[in-house]
């Protein structure tokens, strides 16, 4: 495990109930359906870490939830973890940032004044709910736009092509399969 650790360049620790609260998109569906809004937040953030390459822990408030000894998971190489009972997220978060801090490059993304505070004189740099959100749907726009000019760069390619190269092409694909 460790050796796999020494290869992680970034780690990004996030406060999930506190995105939820911030986030606007959360806003109503938080409301509706906490556990909803908690899938859309995992869904965006693995999405986000296999794009930026960065190592997320995703950390969830579960210290009111009487007799919660806590609960780890991985879904599609996020980190999901549940704390257990009188165990904030901060807590949690603090605790691994006493570990890894000084060693690795650590960001936190919390709204959290207090928390921000901490994570700066643990090691750990810290980023906004809204600055994290601007970061993610920034950076997936600019991927959009990537994939876009390669899409016209093929198109153009392709409209070079006579009919019959091309339908060789699609026949070839076709066998290859």
């Amino acid at each position: 495990m460790a050796s796999k650790n020494n290869k992680v360049k970034e780690y990004l620790f996030v406060d999930g109930y506190n995105v939820i609260n911030t986030w606007d998109r959360f806003k109503e569906l938080k409301k509706e359906n906490l556990e909803e809004a908690r899938n859309e937040l995992i869904d965006i953030l693995v999405e986000y870490m296999h794009y930026s390459g960065i190592k997320i822990i995703l950390v969830f408030d579960g210290h009111l939830v009487k007799g919660n000894s806590g609960t780890k998971e991985n879904y599609q190489g996020l980190e999901i973890v549940y704390t257990k009972e009188n165990e904030t997220a901060d807590q949690y978060i603090e605790k691994k940032l006493d570990e890894i801090g000084r060693t690795k490059k650590v960001r936190v993304a919390t709204s959290d004044w207090m928390e921000q505070q901490i994570v700066l004189g643990r090691g750990g740099t810290r980023i906004s709910s809204r600055e994290l959100e601007a970061e993610i749907f920034n950076e997936k726009r600019l991927i959009n736009r990537k994939i876009s000019r390669e899409n016209k760069k093929n198109d153009m390619l392709m409209n070079r092509l006579d009919d019959e190269t091309i339908q060789k092409l699609s026949k070839w694909i076709k066998e290859n399969k």
